[in-house]
């Protein structure tokens, strides 16, 4: 059996209550880490907290972080409880989808920056800085999308915008951090079967969009968090600064 280095460690995931975040934090959980479990509802936090292993080793944290004021706030909450902080994992992001780019508004762009793209690196900052003191190291994984590369389609730019933001930042990051022996990565999910995926589409869209995947299906939530596992994990220690495309081979490159 691997061992994967996580036994014991500490990790804040954020939109951590559905979709590929719940698979992230139950990911972490069966690997022996203790999660912090974040996402806007403290109840669906509650939830997803219940399902984990060892329950009780575990936190639910119910939080808007477009308030970036309480980013040190809510890092201190997860340090308190576990007494260390060794993964971050940014999953939390909102689609505004449009038919074309002339129904998005102002708020729409504001919108998504904000949470998608604006929230992250200022929690990347702020976990930073919880890893930089304990001397220890640290893993931030953050997720971008295959819009990054691709423009997104129609009234998603914005979205896939926000998200192209997301691989320039983690590559600065990683730069900026590595001395520190921080790593900083980014995740790249082409279609996974969530309702932000299917949010939006209809039957048939959402059918033409599957027929361009090589592998002919939507991941599973399950396959996109094995990747930020991987880069959470021992196993990534030389992993620095690269995008990994989990796509069904819809996008490669």
């Amino acid at each position: 059996m691997i061992d994967l280095g996580l036994e014991g460690k500490a990790a804040f995931v954020t939109g951590a209550a559905g979709g590929i975040g719940r698979e992230v934090a139950i990911a972490l959980a069966q690997a022996g880490a203790r999660v912090a479990v974040v996402d806007l509802d403290q109840a669906a936090c509650e939830r997803v907290v219940a399902e984990l292993e060892r329950p009780e080793d575990h936190l639910a944290i119910g939080a808007d972080l477009t308030d970036l004021a309480r980013h040190d706030e809510l890092l201190g909450r997860a340090v308190s409880q576990f007494a260390r902080l060794d993964v971050l994992v940014c999953c939390a992001a909102i689609l505004r989808r449009r038919d074309s780019i002339d129904e998005v508004t102002e708020d729409d762009w504001d919108a998504q920056f904000d949470i998608n793209l604006k929230a992250v690196f200022f929690l990347n900052r702020a976990a930073a800085t919880f890893f930089r003191e304990a001397g220890r190291g640290g893993r931030i994984v953050n997720f971008t999308s295959q819009g990054w590369w691709s423009g997104g389609f129609g009234g998603s730019v914005v979205y896939a915008a926000s998200k192209g933001g997301i691989v320039s930042m983690s590559r600065g990051l990683a730069r900026s951090l590595a001395p520190h022996g921080i790593t900083v990565n980014s995740v790249s999910p082409g279609a996974a079967d969530t309702a932000m995926m299917r949010s939006g589409m209809t039957d048939e869209g959402l059918a033409k969009f599957v027929e361009m995947i090589p592998l002919g299906r939507m991941a599973e939530p399950s396959e996109v968090a094995s990747t930020v596992l991987f880069l959470a994990s021992d196993l990534a220690g030389y992993v620095t600064g690269a995008t990994l495309n989990v796509s069904g081979g819809q996008l490669m490159y």
